[in-house]
């Protein structure tokens, strides 16, 4: 008699999450090439928006401190990063509703697996980016790799926490959901995207910087440019733990309305 063997519940968690992804990369890719294309577009149009205003950028940055196209793009795609990543993620419960008949897969590993296809595709779309100054002669070889690096792992981390905690809330109450999407337009102006942080008024700049968006973003512009002096107060020590504050409340409360959120 042939012994059954029993799987870990590692090893079953790894193979949800693989199937997971591979459905959510073909469903974003295949079944939807203007998404796809989209995905490139978005921060492409919103970087040649920007460099419409190139002198009055250029007027705010240090002379030869930091060059303007990939300083806009590290605003650009970071905050895209952040924000996709939470938007999407938000709609992973309801998006995948049906397989949760399947014991194996829960509402917490939809958003995961979310949030790891949206940093797999902006880190493709990152290069891309690149790709396209390097191409018209722009600079863009980073100063420090290794701090661009964390920053931007940090961020995408930040967008994970915040897709697990706003998952919850907009399964469990509809109306939080629109309010939450609402909400990206004036992050986005608050964020430091277009401008430095240092050039924004004291009184201003010490209410902006409880946001760990402008953390992570003035973080990976500091190791981008050797020269680049920005604000001196941000912090990976905040970054990180704003990440891991809203990661494990968003745990918390997918472990706590569990059930729920499997019979929405």
């Amino acid at each position: 008699m042939t012994a059954t063997r029993v799987r870990s519940d590692v090893s079953v968690a790894l193979s949800v999450w693989r199937a997971l992804f591979l459905r959510e990369a073909t469903a974003r890719l295949a079944s939807d090439r203007a998404g796809a294309l989209w995905l490139f577009l978005e921060p492409a149009a919103h970087l040649v928006f920007l460099m419409v205003l190139y002198g009055a950028i250029r007027h705010h940055l240090a002379s030869g401190a930091a060059n303007a196209e990939v300083f806009v793009l590290l605003g650009v795609w970071g905050f895209f990063l952040v924000r996709n990543g939470a938007s999407r993620g938000m709609d992973a419960i309801s998006a995948n509703a049906a397989l949760f008949a399947y014991r194996q897969v829960r509402p917490v590993d939809t958003v995961i697996v979310r949030a790891a296809l949206e940093g797999s595709l902006y880190l493709i779309v990152w290069f891309l980016l690149l790709g396209g100054l390097a191409l018209v002669g722009v600079d863009v070889v980073p100063a420090d790799p290794m701090q661009v690096m964390a920053a931007a792992f940090l961020l995408w981390f930040l967008g994970m926490g915040m897709a697990l905690v706003f998952s919850v809330l907009a399964s469990l109450l509809p109306e939080a959901g629109r309010i939450i999407r609402l909400t990206f337009m004036p992050l986005y102006i608050l964020s430091a995207v277009m401008y430095p942080i240092s050039g924004v008024p004291r009184a201003m700049r010490e209410w902006m910087l409880l946001n760990p968006i402008v953390h992570g973003l003035e973080l990976m512009r500091g190791g981008y440019f050797a020269s680049y002096h920005g604000e001196s107060h941000v912090s990976f020590g905040y970054l990180g733990t704003s990440a891991l504050v809203l990661l494990f409340l968003g745990l918390a409360l997918h472990t706590r309305y569990s059930q729920r959120l499997v019979a929405q």
